[in-house]
């Protein structure tokens, strides 16, 4: 398949084409001295571009280096529809100051009407190249249209062109011809070369050179692993570390596994670039050669990621102890089937060998390639069943080290499995019939469209990992930052996953373009790149108002005479401050014009005021409160049949923890519309009443000096004023007393009333003084109705026997 060796390096073709493409391409456009486009030249390309659509007889290469030129083009129209942008608007300006049109019939002062033609005649002047540049711009994008639906009519052709069937047993000595001729074709340029006095005069000088690069890049190439994995071996084994850094450790390790190799390769293609052996068929051997190795070991990398033989990593699939040695050396000779048909199509494209070789050759390749396929799928379903059993019992980890499971990942594993078993056996089936180019896409574009989820799964794990060795063991799990991050991963992979389907850099490039021209919002744009500096910004502003919120908190605000309620309420409206000054600077530097959103943000507040007026009443009534601040946070209130202390005064509501140590949400309005009782406001002091009943009969004067001693001889009681001692009448069984004292701290009335309580009962005890309870005589009105009924007595029974005749 021609595009699986360009998909190997897609990233760094993206990248190329994202950054690298416009700046090189732009240069064909041409600008003449003025600044303006050169319009000549820019008819003579569209004239051609529009020739060479209507005959529709160049290559698909050949479309694209046409595109490239127009793209060029379009690029510099669109920046050349802003030329006299401030000119432009002062011209309109000063029109607009000459006042309207005068009426139909009117006449108008000759001085206005002239000046009113000069700046007309000035503004259609200026105007004049922006409409130009804007008419080039739409032929220039109507052109890139047609070409871009010529290419895809092309690669949908090539998907549903049947070929020869390659089970014809007539075809199959053309196959193996056509790999001898190479295999011939290329000794036969060795040799020559060889045969060659300069080349092999420049053999015999870089011969040492030549063997120091061909035994370290072998050394590289087929040892580096081995030396990878001792490394991993003894980090797994440390005891020091914390099990998050030895597993993002024996990541980093594992990508050695990987470097090792291409080094060596690439040092092995210099040795045979000094030999100076090969040439043309040469080169392409060698660059089938890289791919080849590059497939092969990024195929053992993932196999040791999704299902790695010993902890840590943890495993990506849920797979028991055989399973995973299954999935390992089925995704490794993945990777073999995968590099054998990248060999095929690079052979194919050099016109080394025919198509009809290929299918032939492609078509053993491609049916182990569905049956490996198959199994994959088979462990993929049987991991997903796994997974949710995992979720259902709750199990953070099972036996073999697997991460918590999540019943959606195993639906979409199950999922995943199902449509891998039916392109296992569809693509095989299309490739044997004669849909050779359709067959292997769906089988290798599946295949790398399943490596690419297991990349993006082991760099989500990655994440968690390093977010786990910042914050603390097994802390990844529950952190939000990592799933925005692991979601911010897959959402960069969906670029990949379409280049993997067929789709082409210049498609993503115009979606791109598409993206970044953003969307209309009133008489501003906003594009990603306005949104995300929006966010940066927000965010920079929102952390330094939270470092200011801490720095006043800590530091400043316990070095002056507030009380803690006033602290608080600085803190928070400083946070509220800030966040209001975070968002108006990062709205006005993203460039969004929010006036022309005044009508609608007016219409749409009636609806908005009457649909949220409780909650706009909740947030004025709390900034109210921490303005005025008849409430503070620690004081006493009862509010609505509600007791505690202030906790938290928020935007919308009030936490008031209550003596049972729970919490209730009372709304800021009805703290400011309703009565409120602040026993702590101002001062801690407070007054307690102590209800005291002694029997009839008791010396009152005894009694008033022993509660008052009681009541003086309390630590908390204050003595300016003097506790007092009030004999309050004569009770239905007792006379009553009460003890009124102010204490220092009202927060202790309940602790003081008790030790009161208890001093009151043990000095009434030594005096002989006797608290009554409450005595009763019940009275009976009828007590004859508590007496059980008397049984009636039942009349005899008379006898139904008649007499006997006499």
């Amino acid at each position: 398949m021609a595009g699986i060796v360009r998909v190997l390096f897609v990233a760094l073709t993206l990248c190329f084409a994202v950054v690298a493409v416009p700046n090189v391409v732009l240069a064909q456009a041409v600008e003449t001295k003025t600044g303006l486009p050169d319009y000549e030249a820019w008819e003579r390309d569209a004239t051609r571009a529009t020739d060479v659509l209507e005959e529709d007889r160049a290559s698909t290469e050949g479309l694209q280096t046409l595109r490239a030129q127009l793209v060029s083009w379009r690029d510099l129209f669109s920046q050349r529809q802003d030329t006299n942008k401030g000119k432009i608007a002062t011209l309109k300006s000063q029109i607009e100051a000459l006042g309207p049109l005068p009426a139909e019939g009117e006449s108008e002062a000759e001085e206005i009407a002239n000046r009113r033609a000069a700046l007309n005649k000035e503004l259609d002047d200026n105007t004049a190249p922006n409409r130009r540049a804007e008419e080039a711009h739409a032929r220039a994008d109507g052109l890139i249209s047609r070409l871009d639906s010529t290419v895809r009519d092309r690669q949908t052709n090539q998907i549903l062109e049947l070929n020869p069937t390659p089970i014809n047993p007539a075809l199959w000595p053309e196959a193996v011809v056509s790999i001898a001729s190479v295999w011939t074709a290329f000794m036969a340029e060795v040799r020559e070369n060889y045969a060659s006095p300069q080349r092999s005069d420049a053999l015999k000088g870089n011969l040492p050179l030549i063997v120091v690069l061909l035994l370290t890049g072998l050394a590289l190439v087929t040892r580096g692993g081995a030396w990878v994995e001792r490394g991993a071996s003894k980090l797994r084994g440390s005891r020091h570390a914390s099990r998050a850094r030895v597993r993002v450790g024996v990541f980093i390790i594992s990508l050695l596994s990987l470097v090792l190799p291409v080094v060596g390769l690439f040092l092995l293609i210099q040795a045979a670039d000094q030999s100076q052996l090969s040439g043309e068929i040469g080169t392409v051997i060698l660059g089938i050669l890289s791919v080849v190795t590059i497939t092969i070991y990024v195929a053992r990398w993932l196999a040791l990621q999704v299902a790695p033989p010993a902890y840590p990593p943890h495993s990506v699939l849920v797979l028991t102890d055989g399973q995973g040695l299954q999935m390992r050396l089925l995704i490794n000779v993945a990777g073999l089937l995968i590099a054998a048909d990248a060999t095929l199509s690079a052979l194919l494209e050099a016109e080394l060998i025919s198509e009809t070789a290929s299918s032939v050759l492609g078509l053993p390749v491609i049916v182990v390639a569905g049956l490996f396929l198959f199994r994959i799928a088979q462990l993929m379903v049987a991991s997903a069943k796994a997974a949710q059993v995992l979720a259902v019992e709750g199990n953070a980890d099972d036996s073999n080290g697997h991460p918590a499971a999540d019943a959606s990942t195993g639906v979409i594993m199950r999922y995943l499995g199902r449509a891998a078993r039916i392109v296992a056996i569809v693509g095989p089936a299309l490739a044997a019939i004669g849909y050779t180019y359709a067959g292997n896409m769906l089988v290798y574009s599946t295949y790398l469209t399943l490596a690419l989820l297991a990349g993006v799964a082991i760099l989500q794990r990655l994440v968690r990992d390093i977010y786990s060795m910042i914050r603390g063991e097994d802390a990844g799990a529950k952190g939000l930052i990592p799933v925005l991050v692991g979601f911010a991963i897959a959402l960069c992979s969906l670029p990949l996953l379409a280049l993997i389907w067929g789709a082409r850099v210049t498609d993503l490039s115009e979606a791109w373009d598409v993206i970044s021209a953003g969307v209309p919002l009133g008489d501003s744009r906003i594009s990603p790149v306005d949104f995300l500096k929006f966010a940066v910004i927000f965010v920079l502003g929102y952390g330094l108002t939270r470092l200011l919120q801490g720095m006043l908190k800590t530091q400043v605000l316990p070095r002056t005479q507030l009380d803690t309620g006033g602290r608080n309420a600085m803190v928070a409206g400083a946070g509220y401050i800030g966040i209001f000054l975070a968002a108006l600077i990062a709205i006005t530097s993203a460039g969004i014009d929010l006036s022309s959103l005044a009508i609608v943000a007016g219409a749409l507040s009636v609806g908005i005021g009457f649909g949220l007026q409780t909650i706009v009443s909740n947030f004025v009534s709390g900034i109210i409160l921490l303005i005025e601040r008849p409430i503070s946070e620690g004081d006493w209130i009862e509010v609505g049949g509600t007791m505690g202390v202030v906790r938290d005064i928020s935007v919308r509501a009030t936490r008031v923890e209550t003596f049972d140590r729970r919490d209730v949400i009372v709304p800021n309005a009805d703290l400011i519309s309703t009565s409120v009782t602040n026993w702590t406001k101002g001062n801690l002091a407070g007054r307690i009443i102590v209800p005291v009943g002694v029997a009839y009969g008791s010396d009152t004067k005894q009694v008033e000096a022993i509660l008052q001693k009681i009541a003086e001889a309390e630590p908390l009681v204050i003595l300016n004023p003097p506790p007092a001692v009030l004999f309050r009448g004569f009770g239905a069984d007792s006379m009553d007393f009460e003890i009124r004292a102010v204490l220092r701290d009202v927060n202790y009335g309940m602790t003081v009333t008790s030790n009161m309580n208890h001093e009151i009962a043990r000095r009434f005890a030594e005096e002989g003084l006797e608290i009554p309870f409450a005595q009763r005589d019940v009275w009976l009105r009828n007590p004859e109705a508590l007496r059980p009924p008397e049984p009636e007595k039942k009349a005899p029974r008379k006898s139904t026997k008649k007499a006997p005749d006499a």
